[in-house]
């Protein structure tokens, strides 16, 4: 019978200034774990999607501009799965209740501002968690790489 080597576990983790110039760096990393992760290109894409939007959240209504508060980024991938947890320390939002209370089905003019971004942020993911823990705001997302 052969042998099935499974795939061990790529981790990657840093912590970036919540500055909206922070993010080529971002951006940085989250090609470096496509990379590690042999993620496919639409894979990336939706990484680079769910997490600019949590960025740029962070940074103009967590901290209403460019702070040096700390934002950490960590993606694992294990056997097809990648999980994304986002971590920031704004005061307490939990932007996946209100990505839910997103209006969709309203007209542009009827529909409250706000609340897209988030929504389509998770629908691009399997599971979406929130939960305000020592401090900061975590998100964890987790979604299936294609590897396409």
């Amino acid at each position: 019978m052969p042998v099935q080597i499974e795939k061990s576990m790529h981790r990657l983790n840093r912590v970036f200034p919540a500055r909206l110039l922070a993010f080529e760096q971002v951006k940085a990393l989250i090609d470096e774990f496509g990379e590690v992760a042999e993620l496919g290109r639409e894979d990336r894409h939706k990484l680079t999607l769910i997490v600019e939007e949590l960025f740029t959240n962070t940074v103009n209504h967590g901290h209403r501009g460019d702070s040096d508060a700390p934002v950490s980024i960590t993606f694992e991938e294990d056997k097809g799965s990648v999980q994304l947890i986002y971590e920031d320390s704004a005061p307490p939002f939990d932007p996946l209740a209100a990505g839910k209370r997103t209006d969709i089905e309203s007209t542009i003019k009827e529909r409250r501002v706000g609340g897209l971004g988030i929504f389509i942020t998770i629908g691009l993911t399997e599971q979406a968690d929130y939960c305000y823990v020592e401090g900061r705001n975590r998100i964890c997302l987790r979604l299936v790489a294609t590897r396409s």
